[in-house]
């Protein structure tokens, strides 16, 4: 469903912030190697993260990846946007740019009550609430 950059994205933006928790900044290659991403593709979703004040970045010898606490409340969509941009909130399901309620593709009808509910969760689950879940162990981000 999403871009498998958009899915390192959200799972290094849990691990920093369960980091962040116990304000901890996070390297690279920790934060690589806990999601079991490419380092390279990891480096370049973390710079759009920082580029879109997702998280934050410092360097030096206490830097690291970081998320502030006020940035807790962050929701998913703000991360797929940022990774992904808006289309599969309010893309067509075959990617056809012309497609709309005037106008629908084969799918439109039923990927619309699809699309309404993958928008409410993405819009109403934040950072705080997904790693209170991975807290209770209730979740996990390495397979």
């Amino acid at each position: 469903m999403f871009s498998k950059a958009c899915e390192y994205g959200i799972r290094a933006t849990l691990f920093i912030a369960q980091e962040s928790k116990n304000e901890n900044r996070t390297g690279l290659k920790k934060i690589a190697r806990e999601i079991n991403s490419p380092e390279a593709f990891t480096a370049k979703i973390l710079q759009k993260l920082v580029q879109e004040n997702i998280i934050t970045s410092s360097k030096g010898p206490q830097g690291g990846f970081f998320i502030a606490p006020e940035n807790q409340t962050i929701v998913l969509a703000e991360i797929v946007k940022a990774i992904d941009g808006d289309s599969i909130i309010n893309g067509c399901a075959l990617g056809l740019d012309k497609c709309s309620e005037d106008h629908p593709c084969p799918l439109h009808s039923d990927f619309a009550e699809i699309r309404s509910g993958l928008k409410h969760m993405l819009e109403n689950t934040s950072i705080r609430e997904l790693t209170a879940r991975l807290d209770s162990g209730l979740g996990f981000l390495k397979t």
